[in-house]
């Protein structure tokens, strides 16, 4: 197959070689020129995973209609707050035969949208619902593209799409799972870098494995809430997506939405954290989103709540854990 794989920032770059060891032919996008050009001389991402070395079956373009020269498949690679104007760009080369594959994480800031929903407001006149799917789970970057083992899942809106994504990505060391349940893979999946966050500013102030496993537990209930007020399957929760992708953000030293919350639990600010990244942590700006759809649909998040206030109105991240501590006592509902 042909896919085209726009972005190419370390997940990208990493799911090109899963697709290159395939037997794929892959064509990436960057918007840097420069950054096209050194991988198509030296096979490396120079701004990236810049110690892997790339397949010969990987070429990169500045030119989006290069890239998707051919594509049978487009894989969308991009941080969530682009996703929109991005696909904008892409839309005059697509057509209606081909699959378009979200692997972005996050829920668009004012409309509350996923990403394969944003997909299909912006292409959805060209490339058919059933055409779009979504790719999640526990998948850190850095270990895909050393080709550690990794399971993940993939979810569509037509069980065909799902079964032709999964195949195109299975080998050795890359095993992927389906599911219909495609509003509760991205919620999960979304939410999850909100309570990686909430854990990373729990190390950051100096709290214990304790405080850890209690946001871990009580913030796969509040996926769970407000997924299954979507619609989502509660079992979705318990597989890759939702269990899985949280405990590996919440504990690994991989996660950039951990890191921000540690630097900002020992007292940094979120502005200066981010000034000095060169990837995007996904959960700031999910945070954001989450925030007011919760409150727009009367759903109980008090984690989500409470990293919102840190991150946004300056509230001290050790009275944040407090005001949690100190809610009124409830039973513990598990659904």
């Amino acid at each position: 197959m042909n896919i085209a794989i726009i972005g190419a920032g370390s997940w990208g770059t990493a799911l090109s070689l899963v697709l290159a060891d395939s037997g794929h032919s892959v064509r990436m996008w960057a918007r840097e020129t420069e950054v096209a050009s050194h991988i198509n001389e030296h096979h490396r991402n120079p701004s990236y995973l810049s110690d892997i070395v790339l397949p010969e079956k990987v070429s990169c373009y500045n030119d989006l209609a290069e890239a998707l020269e051919s594509a049978d498949f487009i894989l969308f690679a991009t941080p969530s707050h682009v996703l929109r104007s991005i696909a904008k760009l892409v839309l005059p080369y697509v057509n209606k035969n081909q699959v378009a594959i979200s692997v972005v994480k996050g829920i668009e800031n004012e409309t509350f949208l996923t990403m394969t929903q944003v997909l299909k407001d912006v292409l959805g006149g060209v490339i058919p619902e059933d055409h779009i799917g979504t790719l999640y789970g526990p998948s850190h970057a850095e270990e895909v593209a050393m080709r550690k083992p990794t399971a993940v899942v993939v979810a569509a809106y037509s069980n065909s799409t799902a079964k032709s994504i999964q195949g195109l990505f299975t080998s050795p060391m890359f095993r992927v799972y389906m599911n219909r349940d495609v509003i509760g893979v991205e919620v999960s999946g979304s939410i999850k870098n909100i309570m990686a966050i909430a854990a990373g500013v729990a190390v950051g102030a100096g709290f214990g494995d304790n405080a850890i496993a209690a946001l871990v537990t009580r913030g796969l209930q509040e996926m769970k809430r407000l997924g299954m007020r979507l619609g989502a399957s509660q079992d979705t929760f318990a597989g890759l997506a939702g269990i899985g992708d949280l405990v590996v953000t919440c504990t690994s030293e991989h996660s950039r939405n951990r890191y921000v919350g540690e630097r900002i639990g020992r007292g940094e600010s979120l502005e200066k954290i981010v000034a000095h990244m060169n990837q995007v942590a996904e959960g700031v700006k999910t945070t954001r989103s989450v925030y007011f759809w919760a409150q727009s649909l009367n759903v109980e998040m008090p984690i989500t709540e409470a990293v919102y206030k840190v991150l946004f109105e300056g509230l001290d991240p050790r009275e944040g854990v407090y005001s949690l501590m100190t809610r009124e006592q409830k039973e513990e509902v598990l659904f």
